[in-house]
């Protein structure tokens, strides 16, 4: 129970915030819908009301009544009786030096326009003059020789080929410097400010089809790409006049407007994030269908079936777009629904002002906005996207300055950090090999030095003092000679080593053979560290020591090889062998010397020493001779944790 009273609560809430959102929205909207209708009267061009010609009869289905201008007919199409206004105009001889024009500011069809009995102005040699969502002026100037002083005669013949029904505006008859500044204003605003938003709208539709190109998983840029595409093609493609109606670009131009309001509505709701419904596709429907019924039939059926179905669907697609911004407006409070928002808006209250005249309910005009203000929204949408898709580049672009500058930072902060850890291994290199030396001093040269205090304190020959003083001497050499840097060949160590080995020999009338197998002698090794080499060393040293002490042999023979691996991918590796003449000693079980205490203890410290470097040592003896055989590891190890 407690739940059920903790979520009531909820419904209320929620409905207080979307209306706190929701009201003021629709207030600006209300705010903007008065604004609209002001600007529209605002920017209603003001013509030369003192060269109007108003008062008409008009001739219309045999019948001749008279008319104020503006009318609209009684027909919606009359192209083989055209109605016709029959008016006069007043002319000065005096004014003959500045030429007169007539000025037609609005109509629909099609105006031919005759001054005393000859035409002066045929609105059907330009097709674009013909267009209703254009609002296109027309005039033309009045020769001289047709003016009459007094009163002369003025007659409009108009063409319409529906849907709507014919419209004429109030004519103006005068001087052409009087005319011409109205002309050109409504020319500005009803045709030229039409092709730049147009030329804008290809523009934007080029530039958003390459954003949709390069973001396949955007959708939202192709969809109003296409609908820009769409209003382009019905903004530069000329209609035919009839009677030249065999065309099928009037199923393009009119399928084009309602299937353009369609794929609008299809892009607000991939912009704001909903999932386009199964049955949207039924908004495409009604444009479909004029475009089919376009190709197959002629006219009039296509113009009918547009002001049927497809006035209906661009105004269905205005509202839906309007509900979807303002849905968006409640959930995501941001400046792109509100602009959009705004921006459907003006466009709809224009197309209701539009709908006013199309059903008269607005007499004394007939001057259609919603094409211009909707190529306004397009425009202004398509800005807002490529302004928004500008800016996300300029965040990538920020973002990837500021991941360069942490980078390096980074690196500073990783330099400073490798050269703290290059001195510790510096240091911690210099402690090892501090350490090193004293533990080879401490085993080597000052076990030698305290044989030598014990035997000088007991009173021994000094031949013996002397073997242990050459013995110490032996030891710092080693040491000493350990610390030269050989680059890794351990030939010239060896070399040093051969030297010291065959001085030890020569008093005890021992020969040395010194063989090198192969020419390279022994791989190189960079990882080579004097701690390996003295290891080695004392080996070799262990090795002639007990041929000499132990063995009693007269012939010692070194021999140097390198091998190859058993493998493709291992390298050569060297083996040093250092055998002996001697009488031998018998081997034990697991290969230590069995018997002498001694011997076994110093063959433990070979095998010792040869593990700290990574090394095999291999002992073999048959009685009649001794072979150590020391095999070298392809790569030395870096420190003794390796002896294990």
């Amino acid at each position: 129970m407690s739940d059920i009273a903790a979520k009531a609560p909820v419904k209320p809430a929620r409905r207080r915030l979307l209306a706190s959102r929701l009201v003021p929205y629709l207030l600006l909207q209300a705010l903007i819908v008065i604004a609209t209708i002001l600007g529209l009267r605002l920017l209603q061009p003001s013509d030369p009301d003192d060269h109007a010609v108003t008062a008409f009869s008009l001739q219309e289905d045999g019948v001749t009544r008279p008319v104020t201008l503006p009318h609209f007919t009684a027909s919606r199409y009359s192209l083989a009786d055209p109605p016709l206004y029959t008016g006069t105009f007043t002319f000065r001889s005096g004014d003959a030096a500045s030429g007169w024009s007539v000025y037609l500011p609005r109509f629909s069809n099609a105006a031919e326009v005759a001054v005393n009995g000859v035409a002066v102005l045929d609105s059907r040699r330009d097709a674009n003059a013909n267009r209703p969502d254009r609002n296109t002026p027309q005039i033309a100037l009045i020769p001289a020789s047709l003016l009459r002083d007094g009163s002369n005669e003025i007659t409009v013949r108009l063409f319409v080929w529906g849907p709507l029904k014919g419209f004429l505006d109030t004519v103006y008859v005068g001087p052409d410097a009087a005319l011409r500044p109205a002309y050109e204003a409504r020319t500005l605003l009803f045709v030229t400010l039409q092709v730049v938003f147009s030329a804008w709208q290809s523009i934007l539709a080029v530039i958003l089809a390459i954003m949709w190109l390069m973001r396949r998983r955007e959708p939202v840029y192709g969809v109003l790409a296409v609908a820009m595409v769409l209003g382009v093609i019905q903004a530069f493609m000329p209609p035919p006049v009839p009677p030249f109606t065999v065309s099928r670009l009037p199923a393009v131009l009119l399928a084009s407007a309602p299937i353009e309001s369609a794929l609008i509505v299809a892009f607000g709701v991939l912009f704001f994030g909903w999932r386009w419904p199964r049955y949207g596709i039924l908004l495409f429907a009604p444009g479909l269908i004029i475009f089919v019924v376009g190709l197959i039939a002629g006219p009039p059926l296509p113009r009918i079936l547009f002001l049927v179905l497809g006035i209906p669907t661009v105004g269905l697609s205005l509202f839906l777009m309007a509900g979807v911004t303002a849905a968006a407006v409640i959930r995501r409070q941001d400046a792109a629904s509100f602009t959009i928002g705004c921006a459907v808006t003006i466009v709809l209250t224009c197309w209701i002002h539009d709908m006013l005249s199309v059903f008269e309910i607005v007499t004394n005009e007939r001057i259609f906005v919603s094409r211009l203000s909707y190529s306004a929204m397009l425009v202004a949408i398509g800005a807002g996207l490529t302004w928004r898709f500008a800016r996300a580049l300029n965040q990538v672009d920020s973002f990837a300055g500021q991941l360069v500058t942490r980078v390096r930072e980074a690196e500073e902060r990783l330099k400073a950090s490798f050269a703290r850890e290059e001195e510790r291994a510096r240091a911690s290199a210099l402690a090892n090999e501090r350490t090193r030396l004293m533990r080879d001093l401490h085993d080597g040269l000052g076990g030698q030095l305290v044989s030598i205090v014990a035997l000088s304190e007991r009173g021994h020959e000094g031949a013996t003092i002397t073997d242990a003083a050459r013995a110490a001497l032996k030891d710092l050499r080693l040491v000493i000679d350990s610390m030269d840097d050989i680059g890794g060949d351990l030939m010239l160590a060896l070399g040093s080593w051969r030297e010291r080995a065959t001085a030890q020999l020569r008093p005890h009338d021992i020969a040395l053979d010194w063989r090198v197998t192969t020419p390279q002698g022994l791989p190189l090794h960079p990882e080579l560290r004097p701690w390996h080499v003295i290891q080695i060393v004392r080996i070799l040293d262990e090795a002639v020591t007990n041929a000499v002490k132990h063995a009693k042999a007269r012939h010692i023979a070194v021999t140097i090889e390198t091998l190859e691996g058993e493998r493709n991918d291992q390298g050569p590796y060297g083996v040093i062998s250092v055998t002996d003449d001697g009488c031998g000693f018998a081997l034990a079980g697991n290969g230590e010397a069995a018997g002498a205490s001694q011997t076994a203890r110093g063959l433990r410290n070979m095998r010792s020493r040869a593990a700290r470097c990574g090394a095999v040592l291999d002992l073999s003896s048959e009685g009649s001779g001794t072979r150590v055989r020391l095999q070298l590891p392809r790569t030395f190890p870096d420190s003794d944790a390796a002896a294990g």
